[in-house]
C-alpha cells in the first residue's frame, strides 16, 4: 500500500484475503503479548473513541496492518465486557475521503443515548507547491465526526472544523480531538496545537448540538513548554480540575523528561466568572517514567471509574522493537484505574485484571528472595524498611533503589542488553513502600508507591528469574498470569453470546509530523 493514497474498506479486505501467511508469521512470534492489545499484523499506536455504550467497551485504535512501520493510519477496533476476553474487529474508518486522505488520524468517542459520537483528525499533505514544510505549511488538519448505533457500523463522515477554524496564528499541526459534556449541558471540544512561533498549547472549542463548534479560547504556560501537545484530555478527578497531555520538545530536567516526548499531566485553575483556565507551571508531572508511554486517552464508565489506557510506544525514538522483524510492532497498556490523592495523579491496574492471577505463591523475607517464575507474572512486594534494594525482573533486567538521597531515594529502571537501545529510567521517591510489577513477554509495567509513579516499557529477552537482594524487608506475592480471551464476532447474537460460547460468562504516535 501506498503512504499517499486513499484506502477503502474493500481494499483492505482484499489485502486480508491474500496475506494469511503474513498473519501466521506474525501470530508465531514467541514476543507476541500475552495481557496487551496487539495489532493482528503491522502496527498500532494511540488509543482512540475509548468509551463504554451500552454495557460494552470499546477501544479503537490507530492501526495500520500492512506493515509495521506506521504509513498508513486507519481506525482498528477492539471490544471488551470485562477486560478479560476481546473481540478483535475489522477496521472501522478508513482514509477514503478527500478530507482524511493521508490518515484517520487519533480522537474519542462521547455516547449520548443510543448514538455513539465519534471525532477525529482528517490529516491531508498537499502536493500542489514543491516548499511545504508540512509544519507551518502544505498540511490540512480537519475535525470529522461520525455518528453509530452500535460501535462497529458508522455513519456518513462530516467535517466540522478546518485549519479555516483554527486561530490564524496555529501551524499546520491542530489535532487529536477529544470532547466531553459538561456540567452545564454544552459540548466541550479540546486540541492539541502548535503555534506559528512553535509553543505548545490546547484550543477549546464549544458546542450546543455536536455540529456547528465555537472557539472559546485557549490553554499554555507562560514560559514555552515544548512546541507541540498532542492528545490533549482535560477532567475533573477527585475534585482536581487536570490537562493530560503530551507535549513535543521538552527538554531533559534533572531526572525529569528523557524520552524524546514526554507524556504529563498539568493542575487546572478554571476562573468563575470567565470559564477560562491556567497551568500550574510549577507541579507540571510526569505520568509515566518508562521508554514507552505516550497517546493516552481517559474515560468515564458506568461505574463512574476514570480509566486510562495508553499507547505502549512513542515516537521519533532513537531505539526500536525487534518484532519489526516479524511483522508487527507495538501494543496498548493494560487499563488503569485513575484517583487524585495528596497532588498526585495516581495509576492503579484494573482490577478486572485479578481475574488473571493463578500459582500464587508468598515469600515473607525480602532479602535473599529467589522467586520460581518466567516471564510472564505478577509481583506485589510490600517493604516495611528498605535502604538498598536490587531486584532482578528477568535475566539481564534489573530495579535498583538506593536510599540516602536526602529524606529519599532513587529508583532506576535498567535494561541492560535486553531493551533493544533502552537503558536506564530513574526516579526520585521519597521512600520505597511498595512496588506492584506486571511482566509479560515483552514488557514491563511497574507500579511504585501504590501507583504513585509508573514505568512502561517494551523488553527482549526470554530468560526468568525473579530474585531480590540489598538492605530491605518485608514480603512479596507472585502470581503467574494467564492470557486474554479472544472471541469472534457474531452479528446475529452480539458480543455477550460470542464470549459464552468461548467460555467466558460475560461478566468478566505514531510519528505524526511525517
Amino acid at each position: 500500500m501506498k503512504k499517499y493514497e486513499k484506502v477503502f474498506r474493500e481494499d483492505y479486505e482484499r489485502w486480508h484475503r491474500e496475506n494469511e501467511a503474513y498473519r501466521e508469521r506474525v501470530a508465531a512470534d514467541p514476543r507476541r503479548l500475552a495481557f496487551h492489545l496487539m495489532p493482528e499484523t503491522g502496527w498500532l499506536n494511540d488509543p482512540n473513541g475509548l468509551c463504554q455504550f451500552h454495557g460494552e467497551y470499546h477501544i479503537y485504535y490507530q492501526y495500520t496492518p500492512f506493515e509495521p512501520t506506521g504509513e498508513l493510519k486507519l481506525w482498528g477496533h477492539y471490544s471488551t465486557r470485562d477486560f478479560l476476553t476481546y473481540v478483535r474487529h475489522e477496521p472501522v474508518l478508513f482514509p477514503d475521503q478527500d478530507f482524511d486522505a493521508h490518515g484517520v488520524y487519533s480522537g474519542s468517542a462521547l455516547a449520548e443515548g443510543d448514538v455513539l459520537h465519534c471525532f477525529y483528525t482528517g490529516n491531508v499533505k498537499y502536493f500542489d507547491r514543491p516548499d511545504y514544510d508540512y509544519i507551518m505549511t502544505g498540511r490540512g488538519s480537519n475535525t470529522v465526526h461520525v455518528t453509530s448505533r452500535d460501535g462497529e457500523n458508522f455513519s456518513e463522515k462530516k467535517v466540522v472544523l478546518t485549519n479555516a477554524d483554527y486561530p490564524e496564528d496555529m501551524s499546520g499541526h491542530v489535532r487529536d480531538p477529544k470532547v466531553f459534556k459538561g456540567s452545564d449541558g454544552a459540548y466541550h471540544m479540546v486540541l492539541g496545537a502548535r503555534d506559528k512561533e512553535s509553543r505548545g498549547l490546547v484550543l477549546f472549542y464549544e458546542s450546543a448540538d455536536l455540529e456547528h463548534w465555537v472557539y472559546r479560547g485557549r490553554l499554555s504556560t507562560k514560559n514555552p513548554f515544548g512546541y507541540m501537545w498532542e492528545c490533549p484530555d482535560v477532567f475533573c478527578l477527585d475534585g482536581q480540575l487536570l490537562l493530560v497531555c503530551c507535549p513535543q520538545g521538552v527538554p531533559r530536567r534533572g531526572l525529569d523528561f528523557w524520552n524524546v516526548h514526554q507524556c504529563t499531566y498539568m493542575k487546572l485553575t478554571a476562573d468563575r466568572q470567565t470559564g477560562a483556565c491556567s497551568v500550574d507551571e510549577a507541579d507540571i508531572r510526569m505520568l509515566d517514567r518508562g521508554f514507552d508511554f505516550y497517546a493516552p486517552q481517559t474515560f468515564l464508565d458506568e461505574q463512574g471509574r476514570r480509566i486510562l489506557i495508553g499507547w505502549m510506544g512513542i515516537p521519533d525514538a532513537d531505539y526500536g522493537n525487534p518484532t519489526v522483524d516479524a511483522g508487527w510492532q507495538h501494543a496498548l497498556t493494560i487499563p488503569r484505574e485513575l484517583s487524585f490523592s495528596k497532588g498526585r495523579l495516581i495509576q492503579k491496574p484494573l482490577r478486572e485484571l485479578g481475574a488473571l492471577r493463578s500459582g500464587c505463591r508468598i515469600y515473607e523475607d525480602l532479602a535473599g528472595l529467589c522467586a520460581e517464575s518466567g516471564i510472564v507474572y505478577e509481583a506485589e512486594l510490600t517493604f516495611t524498611e528498605c535502604l538498598r534494594m536490587e531486584m532482578k525482573l528477568r535475566e539481564g533486567v534489573s530495579l535498583r533503589y538506593e536510599g540516602g538521597h536526602g529524606e529519599g531515594g532513587i529508583l532506576t529502571l535498567d535494561l541492560g542488553e535486553k531493551g533493544a537501545g533502552r537503558k536506564e529510567r530513574p526516579v526520585r521517591l521519597d521512600g520505597l513502600r511498595g512496588l506492584q510489577v506486571f511482566s509479560d513477554t515483552s514488557s514491563l509495567e511497574i507500579f511504585v508507591n501504590g501507583g504513585e509513579e509508573v514505568f512502561t516499557t517494551r523488553v527482549y529477552g526470554q530468560k526468568g528469574g525473579m530474585e531480590v537482594a540489598g538492605a530491605c524487608a518485608g514480603r512479596a506475592v507472585v502470581y503467574d498470569l494467564k492470557s486474554f480471551s479472544y472471541a469472534e464476532p457474531d452479528e446475529k447474537t452480539g458480543l455477550g453470546d460470542a464470549c459464552r460460547r468461548n467460555g467466558s460468562d460475560g461478566s468478566e504516535k505514531n510519528q505524526k509530523n511525517t
